[in-house]
């Protein structure tokens, strides 16, 4: 429940070290005592950019900005997830999210320095202190919010706690996920009212006002969401065997707001107000729909490159008003990544989906599929780019463009033109997983190829999600688009190259064709309405690749139809013309399938599209995704019932688990 004092008095002291190097004024580490530490402005500082590491980054790409988003219906890594495969997914002995190192780590920061401040006992400018305040109450809200989607029902814990087994035993009680939300808005409103709207120091490598507003038309969709999606299931409070009512503390529970429908009002409406805020002060950046390296030359950045591109790859994206936060890496300091060498190859092994490819719109505003289109095909990865959605045509990778425009120095795993996508190679840097792969976020400087030698920035935050959060939310609460929601939308879509009669899209969307492609077709089971459909794929091509896929799909309840119909994870169309991109110099081909363990590739005869994880009948997807209702939402692991209950009687416990799943270790769920 609590990490020791002097750990974290030890890990704010570091960040003096690594923060701010103007925060070198400061006394020998042997000489601070925690009466000294957190009574100036700059170690308030330090502290909270110490506490920064809960974001996301580049540290690798599996695990990083442009990877997250693999193990969904829009990216696929060399192996699949077993959260679809049904019984593969089981509780654990220990561990797991279920911890608060994060959380007393904040907790400290509040409970010492806000009453220090209250009494006028913190040195230094009174606006960056209370900014730096502000900044550790939204820190609190992020990682709170990353409990709330991966366990609903979470303790709220808003002091730091003695080492007493009975004291942190009575604060493990699980508050409804409502209420977690209602807690997680709290702090970004008091992120709100302390923060300005530019950081006193840093720029957007810091945390700022409209960060915070960001975040929290975020949160509230999230839960307005959710409670809207699961109403009438065990997955909200007083739900049919919701397990929070078993508990004498919430057994008699009510919402706030009198019930859950007046609770999807309230969060739908908090999102609303708080992305209007960021999407009136925040414009989009600029997209001259320049390619770039379709030129295969080089060119200057001044006149020939597109700040829409730029601004997922820069070295230093502050010139990018749009990006509200983002980390900066530093070759000089050896803080560095691999992003640019893998965005020049494989993508480390995470491709794009079919399903996410085929949803891009044509640039004239029509489903791929409809009349008049102008689709291409996809008989060729630049058939498939031709007079698509902007967004697509520039980041979708294809054979022979230029990875390198910037040939000076050339880094030792720079791939200066791109190759074939290598579908069979077992290396993770090589492996094409899909065939289909991004360009979101290349550097064309080949410096940036050395092993390890990346140092381009990574997005946290980007204003164009308000604009998308406020579409959806008023859809949502209100079931049409007001002219905010459209001016919005419209906005969108001119910046992506697309046409921007979104009415002309609705009209021509066919659910059933939609389905095929996108799990956020779906809601509860059943196929959402066109225009909710069209405001959730704008959502999905705008933010490919950004880490928010998992997020929707669980809000959305998007995967209920999967527990009955499993789901083909494709890739790109092996078995047309491209098939003759893998021959030898004989002629004959190299790819391998039909033979077992041997397969390289997935057999024709079931689909004419690759089918990463189907090359072998003994692979547990060889039929496809399946889903289980309680997927989504994690198992608490029995360490954590055990250590809060008497003689080992886990019902004794405040803690309880969520729906469908046991409380016996190496167990999957039933019945959901």
């Amino acid at each position: 429940m609590k990490l020791k004092l002097y750990i974290v008095f030890i890990v704010g002291a570091l960040g003096f070290l690594t923060s701010c190097q103007n925060y070198l004024d400061r006394p020998p580490l042997s000489s601070i005592t925690p009466d000294q530490y957190l009574n100036d402005e700059s170690q308030l500082a330090a502290y909270d950019v110490n506490m920064y590491n809960v974001f996301p980054s580049h540290a690798q790409w599996t695990f990083g900005t442009f990877g997250i988003d693999a193990n969904t219906d829009n990216q696929a890594g060399m192996t699949y997830d077993n959260k679809f495969v049904p019984g593969q997914w089981k509780v654990g002995q220990s561990g797991g999210g279920w911890n608060f190192s994060d959380i007393y780590q904040c907790n400290y920061f509040l409970n010492k320095v806000v009453p220090l401040y209250k009494a006028g006992k913190i040195t230094g400018s009174q606006a960056n202190i209370k900014h730096y305040i502000g900044e550790m109450y939204m820190i609190r809200a992020y990682v709170y919010f990353q409990k709330l989607m991966e366990f609903g029902d979470f303790p709220i814990v808003k002091r730091t706690l003695p080492d007493n087994a009975d004291t942190l035993t009575a604060a493990s009680k699980r508050a409804p996920c409502n209420e977690v939300a209602r807690f997680i808005i709290a702090d970004l409103d008091s992120a709100v009212n302390l923060m300005q709207p530019e950081a006193p120091e840093g720029g957007t490598n810091r945390l700022s006002k409209y960060a915070a507003l960001l975040l929290k038309s975020r949160v509230a969709l999230f839960e307005g969401s959710w409670l809207k999606n699961f109403k009438g299931t065990a997955f909200v409070p007083n739900g049919p065997n919701w397990p929070g009512k078993n508990k004498d503390y919430n057994a008699n529970y009510q919402y706030p707001s009198g019930g859950i429908d007046n609770e999807v009002d309230y969060f739908l409406t908090q999102s609303m107000d708080a992305a209007k805020q960021v999407a009136d002060n925040i414009s989009l950046v600029a997209n001259n729909m320049s390619a770039e390296a379709d030129t295969g030359k080089a060119f200057s950045v001044a006149s020939d490159a597109n700040p829409y591109c730029q601004m997922f790859s820069s070295v230093d994206m502050s010139g990018f008003g749009e990006v509200l936060f983002w980390r900066r890496y530093d070759a000089g300091l050896g803080i560095t990544h691999n992003v640019p060498v893998y965005e020049q190859s494989g993508n480390d092994g995470i491709g794009l989906t079919r399903g996410l490819v085929d949803d891009f719109l044509m640039a004239n505003g029509l489903p791929i599929y409809a009349a008049g289109s102008g689709y291409a095909g996809d008989d060729y990865i630049s058939d498939v780019r031709k007079n698509r959605d902007g967004r697509l045509w520039l980041f979708l990778k294809q054979p022979n463009q230029v990875n390198v425009l910037y040939p000076s120095t050339v880094g030792d795993h720079a791939t200066p033109i791109e190759p074939i996508p290598d579908i069979t190679s077992s290396s993770q840097e090589q492996k094409y997983t899909t065939g289909y792969t991004i360009r979101k976020g290349l550097n064309y400087d080949a410096a940036q190829c050395a092993n390890g030698g990346g140092y381009t920035g990574a997005i946290v935050f980007r204003a164009v999600e308000a604009y998308l959060n406020y579409m959806e939310a008023e859809y949502m609460k209100n079931g049409s688009l007001d002219a905010t929601a459209q001016t919005y939308w419209r906005e969108i879509r001119v910046r992506a190259g697309v046409d921007p009669d979104f009415q002309k899209t609705i009209n021509a969307t066919d659910m059933s064709k939609e389905a095929a492609n996108d799990w956020g077709a779906y809601s509860a089971g059943q196929l959402v309405d066109k225009t909710m459909y069209n405001i959730r794929r704008e959502r999905r091509c705008e933010l490919m690749a950004e880490g928010l896929r998992w997020m929707d799909l669980i809000r959305w309840r998007a995967m209920d139809q999967m527990i009955d119909n499993p789901y083909h994870i494709e890739g790109f169309k092996l078995w047309g013309p491209m098939q003759n991109w893998y021959k030898d110099s004989n002629g004959n081909s190299t790819l391998t399938y039909g033979v077992g363990d041997a397969s390289t590739v997935s057999d024709p005869s079931r689909s004419e599209y690759l089918l990463p994880y189907e090359k072998t009948s003994t692979s547990l997807v060889y039929n496809g995704y399946k889903w289980a209702m309680a997927h989504y939402l994690h198992p608490i692991a029995l360490q954590h019932f055990l250590i809060t209950s008497k003689d080992n009687d886990v019902t004794t416990s405040p803690i309880y688990q969520n729906p469908g799943w046991p409380t016996q270790a190496n167990t999957p769920p039933t019945g959901y």
